[in-house]
Formats: C-alpha cells, sequence, structure tokens
C-alpha cells in the first residue's frame, strides 16, 4: 500500500460528501466549460478537473480558463463563451432560493411577483442557462422554504416548461442532505442517495411536496483517500467549505 492508497486519519464530512456529489455532475462530461457558482460546487469542479474529468474546462468567471490551482490556462472572449452557453458546451450549478419537483428554480423573490414578500437576486441568466446548457443546483441548507410545492417565479426552467428546448437538463440537485435527480417517468424530482447521516424521514420532513423515492436508496459516494488529501491539503486547505456545511 503505498502513502497515497492510506485511509486519512480524519473521516470525511458533511461538506467533503457534498464536494464529491457536486464533483460527480460532471463526470463523463469530456470537454465543455464547468460553471460552478458557489464555494462547494467550485471545489466539486476542482476536484473533477484534478480526478476524473481532466478534459473540463474551468474559467476565472470573467475571461479566462484556468487551472484547478488558478493559473491561467487559455483566454475566454465573450463570444467564444455565449457560444459554450447557447450551443449546450457548458454545465453549470447554480444555488437556488427556491426549486419544485419539476426542477424550476426561483432566485427573483419570494411572494407575488407584483408586491413581492422579499426581493432576491432577479432572474440574471436563468433561463439562458437552463434552456441552452444542462444546469444543476447547489442548496446549502435543505429545508421546505427552499423544496416548494411551487415556486414563486420560475427563473431557471424546469421539466414541465422545457418542451423544445434542445440543450435542456437539469442532472442533479445536491444538498447538505442528499442528492436528487428527475430519473422519473414525469420527470419529478427523484430521491438519488443519502449522505451517511441523514434519514429519508429527515429529506422527507424537509420536503414540501411528494418526492419519487426507489425501494432502495444508496448512500452517496465517500470520497476516497486520494480525493480526501486533494480537497484539504490542495484545494480547500483552509476548509472554508466548513462554512457553508456544518460538521
Amino acid at each position: 500500500m503505498t502513502e497515497a492508497d492510506r485511509t486519512p486519519a480524519l473521516p470525511p464530512t458533511r461538506a467533503e460528501y457534498c464536494v464529491i456529489a457536486c464533483a460527480e455532475a460532471w463526470r463523463g462530461a469530456g470537454e465543455i466549460l464547468a460553471s460552478p457558482m458557489g464555494l462547494i460546487p467550485s471545489v466539486g469542479a476542482r476536484l473533477a478537473r484534478l480526478t476524473f474529468a481532466p478534459d473540463l474546462l474551468l474559467t476565472d468567471g470573467e475571461a479566462m480558463v484556468v487551472r484547478p490551482d488558478g493559473t491561467t490556462e487559455g483566454w475566454l472572449p465573450y463570444r467564444q463563451h455565449l457560444a459554450l452557453v447557447t450551443g449546450g458546451r457548458r454545465h453549470v450549478m447554480m444555488g437556488a432560493s427556491q426549486i419544485d419537483r419539476y426542477g424550476n428554480q426561483n432566485i427573483s423573490c419570494v411572494g407575488d411577483w407584483a408586491k413581492p414578500r422579499r426581493q432576491l437576486l432577479g432572474v440574471r441568466g436563468a433561463p439562458v442557462n437552463t434552456l441552452n446548457n444542462p444546469t444543476s443546483y447547489w442548496v446549502p441548507r435543505h429545508s421546505r422554504r427552499v423544496f416548494v410545492e411551487k415556486v414563486d417565479m420560475v427563473c431557471g426552467v424546469g421539466y414541465d416548461h422545457a418542451a423544445g428546448a434542445r440543450f435542456h437538463r437539469v442532472p442533479r440537485v445536491v444538498s447538505d442532505l442528499g442528492v436528487f435527480d428527475f430519473a422519473t417517468p414525469d420527470r419529478t424530482m427523484r430521491l438519488a442517495s443519502l449522505h451517511p447521516g441523514v434519514t429519508l424521514d429527515q429529506v422527507r420532513e424537509a420536503t414540501a411536496f411528494d418526492l419519487a423515492v426507489p425501494d432502495d436508496v444508496p448512500p452517496t459516494r465517500e470520497p476516497t483517500a486520494a480525493e480526501l488529501r486533494l480537497i484539504r491539503e490542495v484545494i480547500d486547505p483552509a476548509n472554508t467549505r466548513a462554512r457553508e456545511v456544518g460538521a
């Protein structure tokens, strides 16, 4: 057994399971642009690039393609970025203030659009993202306020509003409780895996709609010893991931 194969002294944390779950969104993606929005998705995308998805393109969010260590790999002019966005060659992982059973996402407002109880980010690029390239979601605090029966406003487009959209796909939703997909006949949200220590009852209690649940729900994949070392020593040695998801 080599040193790299030895089990780390500390077991994986909930945040590290979330990193793995986010990284898996890009498995087998090939040479596409990964656009992670948020801390845990960013760590996950960099981990994927360093391990099982070496062809991924990572961006600094402005005009450069970067390596996992942040050094510049190439130039990404805006026109080329738009070509990737609108042609299905990007997989973005966004946040969601609300998400419903069909994968409709809201980041604009809470309450009636004409007189909202709370103003949020606004629609931003969510419609373009979701209709023109695969879009996954990251939710650091799974609750009934986020996983709602019906979003107050559709920003990111779900399966019930995406007829005819050639590149529309919602591969997965990752929360601090588990992983979810839409692998059901009616394209409604399904529980794909539970993070260790989380029960099915916890997920159901924190979700405002009925989830599709398979007979046997697997646990979220455990990070390997090599992956844990990359997360802890190379990608996020300051453990900033723990700020987003606790122990």
